[in-house]
């Protein structure tokens, strides 16, 4: 029986854990680590998988009941298929998903699913070599395809495509990526361009926003209209097409922030506890662990983690601060 949950001073409940189980990635989108000279933590820095059960289980007597493993990319981690297996199986979890860029699924899809994952979003910008090639800075686009067919075979009961929305770039996307996903039964969710990158590339001229194409859709594919009763805590946006042929999601940070709404609280590789992607600051949850606290002082940290949680991140206001650390250390 969890107790009182989390509630922040606004009154939202945070059920929601986001866990990045490594900063260390296998490419190298530029719109959130530079090509070169990336700098991650030390092995010796990131949570094992027992600190990460650990909290995990702490966690869910708070109320949280939703789980999300994500990096860096997560498939990189060693043995990730053993932290989902530990991970489902503890009581009071109701949702477990996994996002990855897809490179390694041909190997690892087979192995999660037998692990008890059953929710995967794949990060797919583009379906066109040399996009994706110029994009992520390596020539993997097959590899992801294949990942694609290798956990439809395995059986996973939602896939979901995400494609960060650069404009002027993947305007030649849009459109095929989301036939893509009709014809294989896939929900694509467009995100709008964030200020999280590792080189100060972004500017909100740079963001395709999320209207621009629904627009486009509509009038491209078919007319697109809001799901009835959409979850309101939920980060995406969701349309259904007029004619049945499935659902778009839109996570669209930028001109359509879901602050106010927000249920998620976020771990990191190397075990700091953030309220907000953006936060500027974070609680030290690894150095509580390894200095011998207990369960009841890391439940208390995570209580003062959410009860100083502010209002949202005000991309549009001039107030904005970028957080300090880059996408690939925060955890997607």
């Amino acid at each position: 029986m969890p107790l009182a949950p989390l509630v922040d001073s606004l009154g939202r409940v945070h059920d929601n854990l986001r866990i990045s189980v490594t900063d260390r990635c296998n490419i190298r989108c530029f719109y959130c680590m530079p090509e070169h000279d990336v700098h991650f933590v030390e092995r010796r820095e990131i949570l094992d998988f027992e600190e990460i059960e650990r909290f995990v289980r702490i966690a869910v007597t708070l109320g949280i009941n939703k789980l999300r493993v994500t990096g860096g990319e997560p498939l990189v981690r060693r043995d990730i298929p053993v932290l989902i297996r530990r991970l489902s199986a503890i009581p009071g979890i109701r949702d477990l998903a996994l996002t990855t860029n897809g490179v390694l699924l041909p190997q690892l899809a087979g192995p999660l699913y037998e692990a008890g994952l059953r929710r995967l979003n794949v990060h797919i910008d583009t379906l066109d070599r040399e996009r994706f090639l110029r994009i992520t800075r390596r020539d993997d686009l097959d590899k992801v395809l294949e990942g694609l067919e290798a956990a439809k075979r395995a059986g996973y009961s939602r896939i979901k495509l995400n494609a960060v929305a650069v404009k002027n770039l993947v305007e030649p996307d849009i459109v095929p990526l989301a036939r893509f996903a009709r014809e294989n039964g896939f929900e694509v969710r467009y995100i709008e361009f964030m200020p999280l990158d590792a080189q100060n590339l972004w500017d909100r001229s740079k963001v395709l926003l999320a209207d621009q194409i629904i627009e486009t859709l509509s009038r491209e594919i078919s007319p697109l209209r809001p799901i009835p009763d959409p979850d309101p805590r939920a980060p995406a946006t969701e349309y259904e097409y007029a004619d049945g042929g499935g659902t778009v999601g839109f996570i669209a940070s930028v001109s359509r922030p879901f602050c106010l709404n927000c249920n998620r609280v976020r771990l990191t590789a190397d075990g700091k506890l953030r309220y907000c992607l953006f936060a500027i600051e974070e609680d030290d949850v690894k150095g509580l662990m390894r200095s011998g606290a207990s369960d009841e002082q890391i439940a208390a940290l995570i209580r003062r983690n959410i009860a100083g949680k502010w209002e949202g991140h005000e991309i549009n206001s001039t107030r904005f601060v970028a957080p300090p650390r880059p996408m690939y250390s925060i955890g997607g």
